[in-house]
Parts: C-alpha cells; structure tokens; sequence
C-alpha cells in the first residue's frame, strides 16, 4: 500500500514532531543532542528552510520550520536518516529509532504560528524537567530571551509580532501563567 502524500506548497509553516521507537530515548546524554543539532544545521545549509523553534526533549523533538523550495520530508529524512546510523552505531542497536513518519502539522495564521512556539518553548516546564523554560538548554528558547546568536535559528518572525521590547514581550508572552 502506497504511503499518502503529504500536502505541501513551498513556502509553508509547519509545527514537525518525532518521537523515538515505541516512545524511547533518542537522546541520552549531551553529545547525541549535540549531534542532532549538527545535522539538522547541515540539512539546514543543503536544504534552505528557517528554523524559528524547537525542543529536543529525552525521547521527542519539536521544530517550527518555514520550508522555501524543499519539502519538509526532504529536510527531516536527511537529518533523521544520519542520526538513526549514529545512535544505532554509538550504542550498538539495530533497527528503527524514530517511531514512523514525522509528523507535520501546517501552521494556518500568525496566532497559531505564535502558540505552537510557544508550546514548543513551554515543553520542558510542562513536563516538569524545568521549573523556568529559560533554564533548558536543548530548546531554542535560551536564545530568544538572552538574546544570544543561534546560527540554526530565525527569531525575526516571532519577535517582529512584539515591536516594542521584543525580547522582554516574547518572553511575558511565554511565561504567562508559569507556577513558579
């Protein structure tokens, strides 16, 4: 049986999600997240899309991609294939890693563009990893509100949505309603 095309024009937003095999770690320490990052940067500059967030949490990852001429399959099968032969290799597995396909959902305006970054931002003081979203290092938030540079990702399309104090905005908007 054939596989359902995904719908996709170019020039799409889309909030993609991918969980490991039977919901299992795709992440164990530093160094495998480290790796990710690499080849989703390196997918990046052999398949032009900008970045504006994500999350790598223990056994799932989330990214908010605005694709230009390449579709998203194109783009996550060239990272997700080469982290598969890493971890397989690094800790001796055989088989899949990722649990099927990717999931994509397409953005459809500007307050659900600006709710899935935030959800994705909101991730890991969700599932009570952190007690403030600022203090997880492997979701493009730190970034956003230290107003630090981070080469794989785009932060002009959220923060353009705040025009004044953009940074301090972006990050009430997020924050709003934390259980400190």
């Amino acid at each position: 049986m054939a596989r359902k095309r995904r719908e996709w024009l170019p020039g799409d937003t889309l909030h993609i999600t991918s969980r490991g095999n039977r919901k299992e770690v795709l992440f164990y320490d530093d160094k495998d997240r480290h790796y990710y990052l690499a080849l989703l940067s390196k997918a990046k500059n052999k398949y032009p899309f900008q970045l504006h967030s994500y999350c790598l949490m223990r056994n799932h990852i989330h990214l908010l991609i605005e694709t230009t001429h390449t579709p998203p399959g194109k783009i996550i099968h060239s990272a997700h294939a080469s982290y598969a032969r890493y971890f397989n290799n690094r800790y001796d597995l055989v088989g899949h890693v990722f649990q099927g396909r990717f999931v994509s959902k397409k953005i459809k305006d500007a307050a659900h563009f600006l709710y899935v970054s935030r959800y994705i931002h909101r991730n890991p003081f969700e599932a009570n990893i952190v007690n403030d979203p600022r203090d997880y290092n492997w979701s493009s938030y730190p970034a956003y509100v230290n107003d630090k540079e981070d080469p794989l990702i785009t932060k002009d399309k959220i923060l353009q949505f705040f025009p004044t104090n953009p940074i301090n905005n972006y990050r009430h908007y997020v924050e709003a309603r934390l259980d400190y």
